[in-house]
């Protein structure tokens, strides 16, 4: 049977089985290797009055989210888009 993609859709390489994350979205529980990982920093102050904060000199503390998107999840929010044959085999970076 031909391979679709080089990496199998996975990152495990041959390590077997790996721990399974929930996606944001739908969810649904996906292997933690093949699911698609979105980092983003959150600040919870209005950037505007972060903005005049800082000119003062404040330190405006930001948060680390983590969301984790099924496949599926991804394809349909734009985080990674659907590839030709050609380019399947290759990586690609995901979007911010």
């Amino acid at each position: 049977m031909p391979k679709k993609r080089k990496s199998r859709g996975r990152g495990k390489g041959g390590k077997g089985r790996s721990d399974v994350v929930q996606c944001t979205a739908c969810g649904c529980l996906i292997p933690r290797d093949k699911a698609k990982k979105v980092t983003k920093w959150v600040s919870f102050v209005d950037p505007v009055l972060a903005k005049e904060l800082r000119a003062q000199g404040a330190y405006i503390p930001r948060e680390k989210v983590v969301k984790y998107y099924c496949v599926s999840c991804a394809v349909y929010r734009g985080i990674v888009k659907v590839r030709a044959k050609e380019e399947r085999r290759m990586a690609a970076p995901l979007r911010d």
